[in-house]
């Protein structure tokens, strides 16, 4: 007869981990507010996860770099790779005021973790240089194909819009409009039309 099933086998309970860290960022979270998410009590908890709250907070990293996965899929798959990047964006603006305040969870992590936690601020720089190479592959093809005018290198404009996407998220939180948004948006997004 199996055991007690750790809490890990539910893949909800690290989203609702996830979902913690998103907002109150790693140092601030609690092993409390980990259980209370989460419905774990502390045995079950450690048990699951031996590495403790960076074990947790690594698979919830984890859980985005899974979503940008997807996503790079989609964009090979698409006859409109640009398009499907700047709709990305063009979502942002259409967001709840909870989901601009969180801002992204990786950005906030290599700007929190900076001098704190080398090893989890490189693990989040990592899945933003992925980012930007998706972007940079992208942005290549397009050139290639003649869709896209500007002869700014790829390198280069996969950098801008990674800078573009980290500074969205500060923005967004300064300003949760919509119409705000829309219009900064549209303004960076030009430099790739």
């Amino acid at each position: 007869m199996r055991g007690r099933p750790t809490i890990y086998e539910d893949a909800n309970i690290i989203k609702k981990a996830q979902e913690v860290f998103w907002q109150k960022g790693y140092s601030a979270a609690s092993l409390s507010d980990l259980q209370k998410a989460t419905g774990a009590g502390a045995g079950s908890f450690y048990n699951t996860f031996k590495g403790g709250k960076k074990e947790v907070f690594q698979k919830a990293i984890g859980e985005r770099r899974l979503a940008f996965d997807a996503f790079k899929k989609e964009l090979s798959a698409s006859e409109s790779p640009l398009q499907l990047i700047k709709d990305f964006f063009r979502s942002i603006a259409q967001a709840d005021q909870n989901e601009h305040l969180k801002g992204c969870i990786i950005a906030n992590t290599v700007v929190e973790m900076t001098f704190i936690d080398e090893d989890l601020e490189a693990n989040a720089v990592q899945i933003l240089k992925e980012v930007e190479q998706i972007f940079t592959e992208v942005i290549k093809q397009e050139q290639t194909k003649g869709t896209l005018k500007t002869q700014t290198s790829p390198e280069i404009l996969g950098k801008y819009l990674i800078t573009f996407w980290c500074g969205l998220n500060t923005l967004r939180r300064m300003y949760p409009d919509e119409n705000i948004l829309k219009d900064q948006i549209e303004m960076q997004l030009a430099v790739i039309s």
